[in-house]
């Protein structure tokens, strides 16, 4: 993994996103070039992934839920790292 991939996954969901809307902006202005439209595009499936593994953790967080024998439902609290996807 880059220094650069590196800081990429330390951004939160929110500065990820809005690197990513950039990104979109810049791409679809069509002023880059093509080399710097392919490079940003680089950037964006990165930032996409991040965004998405983001998101994933927690969707796990709040999904996991252990069904009781009555049929209830009662939320688990996670370990710290507990549902991170680290591909």
């Amino acid at each position: 993994m880059t220094q650069k991939d590196k800081e990429l996954q330390k951004l939160s969901f929110e500065k990820a996103m809005e690197q990513l809307e950039k990104i979109v902006d810049d791409l679809e202005s069509g002023e880059l070039s093509l080399e710097n439209s392919i490079e940003a595009f680089e950037k964006g499936i990165e930032l996409s992934k991040i965004c998405r593994k983001k998101l994933e953790a927690a969707e796990n967080r709040v999904k996991k839920l252990i069904e009781k024998s009555s049929g209830d439902f009662d939320l688990e609290l996670f370990e710290e790292g507990e549902g991170e996807n680290n591909d």
